[in-house]
């Protein structure tokens, strides 16, 4: 955005306190913050919302929702790609980093290897032609029990849009399912797996993370510092699982399954992410340890979205109303610790010479619960702007 302007009557969340005022833009970039209202005919009176920093996002797997709407339904990839764009941009998201997922059963390579290249390539088009409302870049998820997860990564590493990688194992029996009744309650409640075929499929991938994952792991993350791609260890469960992706040159622990896993992460300085979804929904789908808990400990320091756009801040919002942290540090949470992370450092905070990604949001308040006796607290998002020009 080139020229000036003015958002005033702001309660602006900064980086450590909120300060009732107004906020100048110059040319995309915050030039002054000042605790008067300002009277400028180019000021926009946001009456009283919160103003924060617009949410990073570094781990969404919408995308593929709209790309396969329904099972064995494949959408246009860019249409797809606009459309969660919009709804990531209207849940407040200035920059999003994009799941793809590479490494496929062998019976679905062809299949897999295709949608993470059409999906990729969408996005890679959108960007370069000026059509999203957030700035999105890519976030490959490595299967690394996948025979074809390291040929899959080569394809890819060389993009420039690819910011994060990530490394997982999915297996049953560790990490994420170490409980494989877990794994059969959540592949066979997804009707993705037959029950007759259950026992089989399991021992199937228990094989192949045997034999690949290990050597896939040290491969990828080898191939991705020499191209400077942040890289992310997934679902980590123990501290000998921390100790091994602090070896393998990990910045990022997400989704750590434990609390052990999690004290031993932030130990190390590792930025440990959970999802969003996790706190509105007072645990993990999965069976695994609350990021409520974590937080208590000190041992959250990024939500996600995940599979929920407009849930980080939904999060934060109910985690300031029942008092388990303020808004301030909610807005760490998901701007300005998950930009530092990936090396966004233009932006994740409302301060001057910081690239003016902003959310307007109003509060609206719903009556107790028996989980949240202070009520309800509901995160309206009113405008959205990118660079300093509106996009939603």
């Amino acid at each position: 955005m080139s020229g000036e302007m003015v958002l005033t009557n702001a309660r602006i969340v900064l980086d450590d306190q909120i300060l009732h005022g107004s906020v100048l833009i110059r040319d995309g970039v915050i030039a002054d913050i000042s605790p008067q209202s300002s009277t400028s005919t180019s000021g926009v009176d946001v009456d009283g919302d919160y103003l924060m920093p617009g949410v990073v996002e570094v781990h969404t797997d919408h995308l593929e929702f709209h790309f396969t709407p329904r099972p064995g339904v494949f959408w246009d990839p860019l249409p797809a790609v606009l459309a969660h764009d919009a709804q990531m941009a209207a849940a407040g998201a200035t920059t999003v980093l994009d799941a793809v997922r590479i490494g496929s059963e062998s019976e679905s390579a062809d299949t897999t290897a295709a949608a993470a290249h059409r999906l990729a390539d969408a996005v890679t088009q959108a960007v370069d032609a000026g059509l999203l409302r957030a700035d999105h870049a890519i976030h490959l998820r490595c299967e690394v029990s996948a025979a074809d997860c390291v040929d899959a990564f080569q394809e890819f590493a060389d993009d420039p849009h690819v910011r994060l990688a990530s490394l997982m194992d999915h297996a049953p029996g560790q990490r994420q399912f170490a409980d494989i009744e877990q794994f059969k309650k959540y592949y066979g409640g997804k009707r993705l797996i037959s029950p007759e075929d259950m026992d089989s499929y399991i021992a199937e991938r228990v094989e192949q993370s045997e034999r690949h994952a290990d050597l896939n792991r040290k491969t990828i993350a080898t191939l991705a510092t020499e191209r400077g791609i942040t890289l992310a260890a997934h679902d980590d469960a123990t501290p000998a699982h921390v100790e091994e992706s602090i070896g393998l040159g990990v910045h990022i622990a997400e989704f750590p399954t434990t609390i052990a896993a999690a004290e031993s992460a932030t130990h190390h300085g590792l930025q440990v992410v959970m999802g969003a979804p996790n706190i509105a929904r007072g645990g993990s789908q999965s069976g695994n340890v609350a990021a409520t808990d974590l937080l208590e400990r000190g041992f959250l320091h990024i939500l996600s979205s995940d599979y929920v756009p407009a849930s980080p801040l939904q999060a934060v919002f109910q985690l300031a109303a029942d008092g388990a942290l303020d808004l301030v540090e909610g807005a760490k949470l998901i701007s300005g610790n998950p930009a530092r992370a990936i090396g966004f450092d233009d932006r994740g905070e409302i301060a001057v010479h910081k690239r003016a990604d902003l959310v307007r949001v109003r509060s609206h308040t719903m009556p107790p619960t028996p989980r949240h006796p202070r009520g309800l607290d509901v995160p309206v998002v009113r405008g959205v702007y990118r660079a300093g020009t509106r996009v939603t």
